[in-house]
C-alpha cells in the first residue's frame, strides 16, 4: 500500500537557539535536522559521544551549512544534568526552542539511575525536571516555548505514589507509563507556573504516536540485548503503511508543537490518525491521567524535593 506524504512546514528560525535532547538517532535526530534545515543553532546534548558524532554527520551531510553542536548529558545522572547546566549558563546564549524528546523504555529489569531512582522515571522525567530548572534563566532570556514529548502509555495508568521507585513489584510497562505521566503533568505545570510567574516561557506536550523507533529495539547498555517482539511487529506494519507511522512522520507532532505559531502552551500534539497511533499531527484532548492540576503540582513539589532543584529565574 503506497502511503500519502505527510509533512509539516517549520517556519525560518534564523538566529534561534535550539536544544533537543536525545537527537543521536530516531526522532530526535529528525527533530534536530528539521530544526538546522530551518536555520536555528541546534544544540544536541547526548550521552553517547560516538553517536552523538555520527548525527552531527548525518545532518551536515543532508543540511550542508547546518549549525549544529554536541554536549555531554547522561539524564539519567543528575551531575551530568547540573554540568550540562553550568556548560549552557556559561555559554550565555538564550534558548529559544527546548525539545524534552530523550528517553528510555522498559529495560527487562528494574534498573536505577545514579542517584537510586528507578531508571524511567529518573531518566525520562526527573532529569529533565532538574534539566529544565538548570535552564530557567537562559529558557527565560529567550521567552522559550519548551515541548516535552509523552507518550500514548500516558493514557492510562498512574503515579505509584506509594512506591515511585518501584521497589516493590517492579512492571516495566506500568512503570514507563509513570514515568510519562509524571512528565506530561510537568510540562503542563510548568506552563501555569510561567504564566503565574511571569516567566515568559510557554510549554506544551506532544506524542509521537508508534513508529518503529529505537525505543523498542536492541538496547545492550539497558540490557536488551535484541530487538523486541513488539519493535518487529511496528516495522512490519509501518512498513506497510497499516495505522501505525514512520519514524518521519513521528516527529512532526514535536515539530509543529515547538515551532508552529500557532501552537498553544498547554495543548498535546499528536498523529490524528486511527486511535493517533499515526498521521498527520494536531491538537489533541488531554489524556485522562494528564487532567488533574492537584496532581500536576504534587509531581512538581516532589521532584523539586527529589532533585534538589530549585526554580530560580535569577
Amino acid at each position: 500500500m503506497a502511503r500519502r506524504p505527510i509533512d509539516i512546514t517549520v517556519p525560518d528560525l534564523t538566529g534561534k537557539r535550539a536544544v533537543v535532547t536525545g537527537a543521536s538517532d530516531g526522532m530526535g535526530l529528525g527533530i534536530a535536522e528539521r530544526l538546522a534545515a530551518a536555520g536555528a543553532e541546534v544544540v544536541m546534548p547526548v550521552r553517547n559521544r560516538r553517536k552523538g558524532e555520527a548525527a552531527v554527520l548525518s545532518i551536515r551531510e543532508r543540511v550542508p551549512g547546518a549549525d549544529v553542536s554536541l554536549r555531554d548529558l547522561d539524564l539519567s545522572s543528575l551531575d551530568s544534568v547540573a554540568a550540562l547546566g553550568e556548560t549552557l549558563l556559561g555559554e550565555g546564549r538564550p534558548i529559544d526552542l527546548l525539545v524534552n524528546n530523550a528517553g528510555v523504555m522498559t529495560p527487562p529489569d528494574r534498573q536505577t539511575t545514579a542517584d537510586g531512582f528507578e531508571l524511567q522515571f529518573g531518566t525520562n522525567h526527573l532529569g529533565h525536571f532538574a534539566l529544565v530548572g538548570r535552564l530557567l534563566p537562559l529558557l527565560r532570556a529567550g521567552r522559550a516555548r519548551v515541548t516535552s514529548q509523552v507518550s500514548v502509555a500516558a493514557r492510562r495508568g498512574r503515579i505509584n505514589w506509594d512506591d515511585l521507585n518501584w521497589e516493590r513489584g517492579y512492571d516495566g510497562g506500568r512503570a514507563y507509563a509513570q514515568s510519562k505521566i509524571a512528565f506530561g503533568l510537568f510540562g503542563l505545570e510548568l506552563d501555569r507556573r510561567s504564566r503565574a510567574g511571569g516567566w515568559g516561557i510557554t510549554s506544551n506536550l506532544s506524542h509521537p504516536g508508534v513508529a518503529p523507533t529505537s525505543l523498542l529495539a536492541a538496547r545492550p547498555e539497558i540490557g536488551r540485548t535484541s530487538d523486541t517482539a513488539g519493535v518487529r511487529l511496528i516495522r512490519a506494519l509501518s512498513k506497510r503503511g497499516i495505522l501505525l507511522g514512520t519514524v518521519e512522520s513521528a516527529t512532526l507532532p514535536a515539530l509543529m508543537a515547538a515551532t508552529d505559531p500557532a501552537a498553544k502552551p498547554g495543548v498535546l500534539y499528536g498523529p490524528e490518525g486511527p486511535g493517533h497511533l499515526g498521521g498527520p499531527p494536531a491538537e489533541q484532548a488531554l489524556y485522562r491521567p494528564l487532567r488533574s492540576a492537584d496532581e500536576a503540582a504534587r509531581v512538581w513539589e516532589v521532584s523539586e524535593r527529589l532533585t534538589a532543584t530549585v526554580f530560580s529565574a535569577a
